[in-house]
């Protein structure tokens, strides 16, 4: 039900603004209201999040470790499985973001005959995870040349790697078809996988199905649907600045583009996917665990009266005295 009722939505999200400008004649609104709308959610929502997460309070060191704690100079410790410095963070951190390290040391539990339970690596999922985000980051930044003129230097030696291979006119680039595997890679691993499928919800499917949207959509306006690139990056550049019009000449293809990309920044905050802020906020990867050489104190600890060794002694002197006790203090 979950899958089906996400297709159902994938389905009606794509109908909207093709039947919207095609027969509507509504490009305005899915060419500049829709991404400004989304534009501040996104923004306004993430700064939300992040902020409550900030001010979440962390009573107690919770690094995951992976490895020896600094103890004795003798003894050799893990500074990335387990950083005892900031230093130690960074580089965790670093590795975390960019190489998806822990993912990397993923296992995979699977039951064998005999009804004993064994564990492997699980490489594939890494190798999908890794694939689709580099795609992903690589495809937002080409992106960036139809909003700026002129364009950045880095933006185009991208370009020139990205297209290497010079197959075909227009050029095919490698990361449109590895974001394509990518993506089908994790869909097609929750769907095969009985353990993986029993567990998944509409929260899982849904984005994956838009970010396949509009990678298929993308492809689509780049190699089979003439577009007016002239046109989009006048669209694009008028948006980021705020003197919004929307030139004649594109697709309802195009606009079915946009709105996905509007609808994945708008679900993003209150979504799965806003783990690209959430990881650095993890109180499991971001804090160094240097509990033997540190003092860490709860702040959830409401402050108490205490009622010290000597307040007692000093209470009970004479009685301490007569039972024949030692005291501290005569």
């Amino acid at each position: 039900m979950a899958l089906l009722a996400s297709i159902v939505l994938i389905g009606l999200l794509v109908a909207l603004p093709w039947i919207g400008v095609g027969a509507l004649g509504l490009g305005w609104v899915f060419g500049v209201a829709v991404p400004y709308l989304a534009a501040v959610v996104l923004v306004v929502g993430l700064v939300l999040r992040v902020l409550r997460w900030a001010r979440a309070p962390v009573p107690f060191r919770v690094p995951t470790t992976c490895g020896q704690q600094r103890s004795l100079p003798w003894i050799k410790s893990a500074r990335l499985d387990n950083p005892s410095t900031a230093w130690g963070v960074v580089g965790r951190m670093f590795l975390e973001v960019v190489a998806f390290r822990s993912l990397f040391r993923n296992t995979r539990a699977q039951l064998v005959e005999g009804g004993k339970t064994v564990y492997g690596p699980d490489k594939w999922l890494w190798a999908g995870a890794l694939a689709f985000h580099a795609s992903f980051l690589a495809i937002f930044v080409r992106h960036y040349r139809f909003f700026v003129e002129p364009v950045p230097a880095v933006v185009g030696w991208l370009q020139s790697l990205d297209g290497f291979f010079q197959v075909g006119v227009p050029v095919v680039f490698v990361t449109d078809v590895v974001i394509l595997a990518g993506l089908g890679f994790l869909f097609g691993r929750r769907l095969l996988d009985p353990r993986l499928r029993y567990i998944s919800l509409a929260a899982d499917y849904l984005p994956l199905l838009i970010l396949g949207g509009i990678a298929v959509s993308g492809v689509l306006l780049r190699y089979f649907v003439k577009t007016d690139t002239v046109a989009v990056k006048d669209l694009a550049i008028s948006l980021v600045t705020f003197a919004p019009t929307v030139p004649a000449g594109l697709s309802p293809l195009f606009f079915v583009h946009v709105f996905l990309v509007s609808v994945l920044f708008a679900y993003l905050p209150f979504s799965k996917l806003s783990h690209l802020a959430g990881v650095f906020l993890s109180p499991t990867r971001n804090l160094a665990n240097n509990n033997r050489r540190r003092h860490h104190v709860n702040p959830w600890n409401a402050p108490v009266e205490v009622h010290t060794y000597a307040q007692w002694e000093e209470e009970f002197h004479d009685k301490i005295k007569a039972a024949g006790l030692p005291l501290e203090r005569e």
